[in-house]
């Protein structure tokens, strides 16, 4: 038999990233072993066959946004009735280690981080390079490092600034099955360009992930398993259904190896479930509600329509209807084609030295959970280790199955299209302590991200972009309207909310040297004073700032 082929050519291809060959751990692999010459090659063989497509697709979002600006809705599409009425049609079965998903972890590839994920009691870890990982060049590479230690039992570390050790434990248990989130469609990898423009981030994350980790995974008796982002049709899916196939083919990977988790955390995704679970129906490992994010997108998309502004933050709850109804289709959808209906997030940390207020916010965690449960998911998200007996405990006293996939819900009638953006809510009011925690959370968590931190405490919860997004959107949506507030009478103008980002600036910057706070708050004004056009993510407005280009592209020929 002939050696096998590497497909792909690194010609026109410019490397603006550092590349690392000085060993940090103990594994003595090095961002030098990642972006090898041949892995490289497999990454810009995905972008140079699909990116023609994903920009094309990213385009569609905006006709349909504009469609909506013009008064249109949404709908179940018409050209896609046949896939959704037909019965017949089936998911793959799960793969294994994602048989029983009754309890995720999620954070960003940091080492210590993995670690305590790897170490925490749950079935599942997503790990994160989108909304919990600011994307500078060293988060990124390094997670890669990171990953493909952990796949190979060679992560343990000790951190020089501390001396303290970081140990998976093996004994007597299995650490939790990886699930890696490369970042979404509309991100790009400033760092690495091909024929003159940035490589797909999404490609990127993906592609080295696979490349070097593939057959491993295999050897360690599971897969390659990915949550996939941010998708706002059913056509996207199906893009990301040829690129499994393609890097299959390529490796000599037989097609179906992989599995892939959707989050439905758009508004206009969320029309079209069937048709994403039919996309990827020889991959696809269900679908998870986005909540933050799918609150953020339901903000933007209907933004221009004053009857859906929605109120404080805190009173934008999983039992508010339109997030209800979109739940109760989701685990329809998901057990009718045999898969996972995932959960949503509970992002509460712990809270030291208040007994009384940990315990309150641990029974809202134990709440939502249950609520979850008993509507018929199959798992949930913890951001928190601690929170893992919580999940646990409701999970295992009313899911004593592996899932509930043979479970199909039986409702009174059907989600319709009007269901999912019913965004009428008891006890709306839209508050000046609203528009102060929007500031807060969205000041605090963009200067993190800015910082190279992506995954944020504030308040007591681990934020993550979704919810600087909601602040953000919410700000620019009550400003655009004139809201009048509930509780003096006063107009939201712009004027109000820039001058209350600039007192809120003025208090942070002081209790933190060397602070972003400007850069945060300039993006934030700019927006809701109308000076530029509101940008569909936080990430295309700040990821210019945490780029760190190399002066000369480095020479590939030096590559591994």
């Amino acid at each position: 038999m002939a050696a096998p082929r590497t497909y792909g050519s690194l010609e026109g291809v410019q490397l603006y990233g550092k590349v690392d060959s000085t060993p940090l751990y103990d594994s003595s692999i090095t961002p030098a072993d990642i972006l090898t010459k041949d892995a490289l090659k497999f990454v810009v063989l995905l972008h140079r066959t699909f990116n023609s497509t994903r920009k094309e697709l990213l385009e569609n979002r905006q006709e349909v946004q504009a469609k909506l600006d013009k008064g249109e809705k949404l709908t179940f599409l018409p050209e896609t009735k046949y896939i959704r009425d037909d019965p017949n049609w089936k998911c793959k079965a799960p793969a294994p280690g994602l048989t029983d998903r009754r309890a995720e972890i999620t954070g960003p590839p940091e080492r210590k981080m993995v670690v305590n994920a790897l170490n925490t009691d749950v079935y599942t870890y997503m790990t994160d390079f989108e909304d919990s990982c600011s994307p500078t060049w060293s988060n990124i590479i390094y997670g890669q490092v990171n990953l493909y230690d952990a796949l190979r039992d060679q992560i343990d570390f000790t951190l020089p600034a501390t001396g303290k050790s970081y140990k998976v434990k093996k004994e007597g248990r299995n650490p939790p099955t990886i699930i890696v989130r490369p970042r979404g469609w509309h991100m790009v990898e400033s760092h690495v360009t091909v024929d003159g423009e940035p490589i797909s981030a999404s490609l990127f994350d993906f592609g080295l992930y696979f490349f070097h980790n593939a057959r491993q995974l295999l050897d360690n008796g599971v897969g390659p398993y990915f949550y996939l982002p941010k998708m706002e049709h059913w056509l996207e899916a199906k893009l990301w259904n040829d690129v499994f196939n393609v890097a299959q083919d390529a490796l000599a990977i037989p097609r179906g190896t992989i599995s892939a988790t959707v989050l439905i955390e758009t508004l206009p995704i969320s029309y079209q479930l069937n048709e994403v679970l039919y996309a990827l129906r020889d991959h696809s490992a269900g679908l998870n509600c986005g909540r933050w994010d799918y609150m953020f997108s339901t903000i933007k998309r209907l933004r221009n329509d004053p009857k859906h502004i929605l109120p404080d933050r805190g009173l934008v709850t999983m039992k508010v209807p339109f997030m209800t109804n979109y739940v109760k289709q989701l685990i329809k959808v998901c057990h009718q084609r045999g898969v996972h209906a995932m959960g949503g997030m509970a992002a509460t940390i712990p809270i030291k030295n208040d007994a009384e207020r940990n315990a309150k916010a641990m029974q809202a965690v134990h709440d939502d959970k249950l609520r979850e449960v008993l509507a018929g998911h199959d798992g949930t998200w913890i951001a928190h280790p601690a929170l893992a007996p919580i999940a646990l405990e409701v999970f295992n006293k009313h899911m004593p199955t592996p899932n509930q996939l043979h479970k199909i819900p039986v409702y009174d009638r059907e989600v319709t299209e009007e269901d999912l953006v019913d965004t009428n809510i008891d006890g709306f009011q839209i508050t000046k302590d609203g528009i102060l925690i929007n500031i807060y959370i969205g000041l605090n968590y963009m200067e993190a991200w800015l910082q190279g931190s992506g995954c944020v405490p504030i308040n007591h919860l681990m934020e993550d972009a979704a919810t600087a997004e909601v602040s953000r959107l919410q700000l620019f949506s009550w400003v655009k309207h004139g809201v009048k507030l509930t509780d003096t009478g006063e107009k939201i103008t712009k004027d109000l909310v820039v001058k209350l980002i600039d007192d809120e600036v003025a208090k942070l910057s002081p209790s933190r040297p060397n602070n972003k706070f400007d850069i945060a708050a300039d993006c934030l004004k700019k927006e809701i004073s109308g000076e530029v056009e509101v940008a569909e993510f936080l990430t295309d407005l700040l990821y210019p700032d945490v780029v760190t280009l190399e002066s000369s592209p480095v020479d590939l020929d030096n590559l591994k």
